[in-house]
């Protein structure tokens, strides 16, 4: 098995302030990261893995909460298409989030969480924290930059702003902008917070409660995006729940879980939120939402990837509602309008948005060739 370079969860703080799309500064800023796989000395095999939404720097060791392996465990190992007895894997929480890594939670110069002081970042402002990482490690270029959905938007956004910093990268199930339906479900799940009592603007940290439930309901609505009509309909349909006094599948004429469905969001909700921080959960899903390479780049997609150098593979799946096939295609479209080599590949699986997550051998085959 590949030694770790590093301890397997290990933390640095950057050495200058991090300067934000915002305007603002954010100081003493510290990235908690994973790293699997010996460097080599030229540091010319490092592959950067960028997380999702509610993922984190454990990318393949167990979560310490959870206990549960680390979320791209199939993917990333010795022998796996990520292969750490040939490249070096670094993984890092993003900023904002609550998994080691600045954000609301953690305390502001006043010694005091920062609560809803923390200042509103973007994705760039994300990869932005990663390129200051990379700088400390002393890693010029990435032999590739990798990641799904969230991850995919962080890969983008980095081969679009540093473009000389990978030579090769990776965009899963992602998109180069999100859309008015994306950010309609984010501001569902970002009311159910707010709304929740335990709230409290933010200022929870220490009183005793959080806002679990309003947490538990925003996690609920998302997850359903994450998953493909037929997918939860092989799996639950419309069967109903055993009762607890013994009646298989009886319905309650209340509103209990009566359905399968209802209890399986139920228990994503509940779980999800003793291992994620609500206030998180607001600036991450902001940051995705203000999303627009485009945008950010004078209005045109191929005039953001302009500078690149790299080699990019772009996969989608067919099931996969929430970033669909038409995304990936027209980040396709633009890296072809730059004239840059890009491979792309519309997988089929049946589990919707989460297949990246999910056994797909077709993905280990692209992944795995691809970074070769």
């Amino acid at each position: 098995m590949a030694t770790l370079l590093a301890p397997p969860s290990t933390s640095l703080t950057l050495p200058a302030p991090l300067a934000l799309d915002s305007g603002q500064r954010l100081e003493n800023v510290t990235i908690a990261y994973e790293t699997y796989g010996d460097l080599h000395a030229d540091k010319s095999n490092a592959i950067l893995v960028c997380h999702a939404l509610t993922g984190d720097q454990h990318l393949a060791s167990p979560h310490p909460i959870t206990g549960k392996p680390g979320w791209w465990n199939r993917m990333v190992g010795p022998g796996k298409p990520i292969d750490t007895s040939r490249y070096h894997v670094i993984c890092a929480n993003v900023i904002g989030s609550c998994m080691g890594s600045t954000g609301p939670a953690s305390p502001a110069s006043d010694g005091e969480p920062y609560g809803m002081r923390f200042p509103v970042i973007t994705i760039r402002d994300m990869v932005r924290a990663l390129i200051g990482l990379l700088d400390t490690l002393g890693i010029e270029r990435l032999h590739a930059v990798v990641g799904g959905s969230m991850g995919g938007m962080q890969t983008l956004s980095l081969a679009a702003n540093f473009p000389d910093r990978a030579a090769r990268v990776l965009a899963i199930a992602t998109t180069a902008r999100h859309s008015a339906q994306n950010i309609a479900f984010h501001e569902v799940g970002r009311q159910a917070i707010m709304a929740d009592p335990n709230w409290q603007g933010g200022s929870y940290y220490g009183t005793g409660s959080i806002p679990d439930k309003g947490l538990a309901v925003a996690r609920m609505a998302a997850h359903i995006t994450y998953l493909s009509e037929a997918g939860l309909t092989e799996k639950f349909g419309r069967r109903l729940q055993d009762r607890p006094d013994g009646t298989r599948g009886a319905k309650s004429f209340g509103f209990d879980a009566d359905f399968q469905v209802e209890s399986y969001l139920r228990y994503q909700g509940l779980s999800f939120s003793d291992r994620f921080d609500a206030n998180s959960y607001l600036y991450i899903t902001r940051a995705m939402d203000y999303f627009d390479l485009a945008e950010e780049h004078g209005g045109r997609l191929a005039d953001a990837f302009a500078g690149s150098s790299a080699r990019f593979c772009v996969i989608s799946f067919d099931t996969d509602w929430l970033y669909p096939t038409a995304d990936s295609r027209a980040v396709v479209h633009a890296l072809n309008a730059a004239a840059l080599p890009v491979s792309f590949v519309e997988l089929s699986a049946p589990f919707g948005h989460d297949s990246f997550l999910l056994d797909v051998p077709a993905l280990d085959r692209v992944v795995g060739g691809f970074l070769g």
